[in-house]
């Protein structure tokens, strides 16, 4: 199946987001089909703050590193780190991935929904086979939720495959929103909507966003901190599986 077919599946496409090599390789291994980046892990990874166009230089290096890999990749380009299409176009043009997420908003605040719809538009027409997914904002930052369907639907008419809404968790909304927009709709994992209802709305993708950076990050603490106070040591991946994995990768 293309990338594209995974989000006609019967259930919804379930995207684990990577922020490394590693966590990729993990991803592949447990059998999904296609891996997404989290740019908040991405970026905390490289000791900075999520937005800000931090991840430029380190989505580049990832989406390269990660090019051999047996799953499609997407990666998050947070608005497309430049406010000139051509510029973000060309940017995507050097990813060589299958699919890129990019958001509506910039320092925390929306954009025109014009200025996004001219990224979408450039980025497909320097790229047509690439499976753009457009990130509408307005749920996920609290701001101006009434334009949600309208920006969505200017975004699907510049040319997106898809269309992410972060942090729309009502049934309803979701309902409305998949009935309304004719191309695949994403949203983040939600612990009350099992991917069977979520499917029953309509929803088409399903991202982890930076969940598993998050329960790695405190895993790790709590492995740390259960040596130092004589506590149950948690589950852990093992040496040798992990580096075998790492062999197979270097290897290719």
């Amino acid at each position: 199946m293309t990338f594209r077919d995974l989000h006609h599946a019967a259930t919804p496409l379930v995207l684990p987001n990577a922020w490394d090599v590693p966590s990729a390789l993990a991803f592949a291994e447990a059998g999904f089909p296609a891996i997404g980046t989290t740019s908040f892990g991405v970026a905390s990874s490289i000791g900075r703050p999520d937005g800000g166009r931090s991840t430029k230089d380190a989505n580049l290096a990832l989406a390269r590193a990660l090019s051999t890999l047996e799953a499609y990749v997407s990666v998050d380009i947070e608005d497309g780190y430049a406010d000139d299409p051509a510029e973000v176009a060309a940017y995507v043009a050097n990813l060589g991935v299958a699919g890129i997420n990019i958001e509506d908003s910039t320092g925390e605040a929306l954009i025109s929904p014009a200025r996004h719809a001219a990224k979408v538009a450039a980025i497909k027409d320097r790229c047509p086979a690439l499976f753009v997914n457009a990130r509408v904002d307005t749920f996920w930052l609290g701001q101006h939720r009434e334009t949600t369907l309208d920006r969505a639907l200017s975004y699907v008419e510049a040319g997106a495959d898809g269309v992410f809404v972060p942090g729309a968790t009502d049934p309803g909304v979701l309902r409305e929103l998949a009935s309304a927009i004719p191309v695949p709709v994403n949203v983040l994992a939600n612990p009350a909507l099992s991917l069977v209802e979520l499917a029953e709305l309509g929803v088409r993708r399903v991202s982890t966003g930076s969940l598993p950076y998050r329960a790695a990050v405190h895993a790790a603490t709590e492995a740390a901190t259960a040596v130092r106070d004589g506590g149950a040591i948690p589950a852990a991946a093992s040496y040798s599986d992990l580096q075998a994995r790492l062999v197979r990768y270097s290897g290719r």
